[in-house]
């Protein structure tokens, strides 16, 4: 009897581990991945100025929606110098602050991936929260 209690259970976690992560990676140099960063760019670009090259640290997609854990940074590796930016020079940050790290959520539209919320520099984690949790269970279920 024990081993059939077991057995269940065992069962049990896996359809549930197997829900709760429903969601899958964009793998490098497909055009899903591709189209996702692209839709970011010309916000990042606006903050820390032009060109911007993405690392991505958590990239998940589900149906037609995303999320991405991103840094962002200059070609080749080369770290953005905050005091240079954009931002600061419009005063919407300061010299001090790193808003290199991301937080995106996207959703496919007929037009491609378009960015519907993010957060660049975040302190907190935000986006586990509603109406995120509910909008984007597929893709952060594990935060909520």
């Amino acid at each position: 009897m024990r081993l059939y209690y077991v057995c269940i259970t065992s069962v049990l976690f896996l359809a549930t581990a197997s829900v709760a992560q429903a969601w899958e990676v964009p793998a490098r140099g497909t055009p899903t991945r591709a189209a996702l960063m692209d839709a970011i760019r010309p916000t990042a670009e606006d903050l820390l100025g032009a060109p911007v090259q993405f690392v991505v640290y958590d990239l998940r997609r589900s149906g037609n929606v995303a999320f991405g854990m991103l840094h962002a940074q200059r070609p080749g590796g080369v770290e953005i110098d905050h005091a240079s930016t954009p931002a600061v020079r419009r005063g919407e940050m300061e010299a001090w602050e790193d808003v290199t790290d991301a937080q995106v959520f996207y959703r496919r539209a007929d037009s491609g991936w378009v960015v519907e919320h993010y957060a660049f520099g975040a302190t907190d984690v935000w986006f586990a929260t509603e109406p995120f949790c509910t909008q984007y269970r597929a893709v952060i279920s594990d935060f909520c």
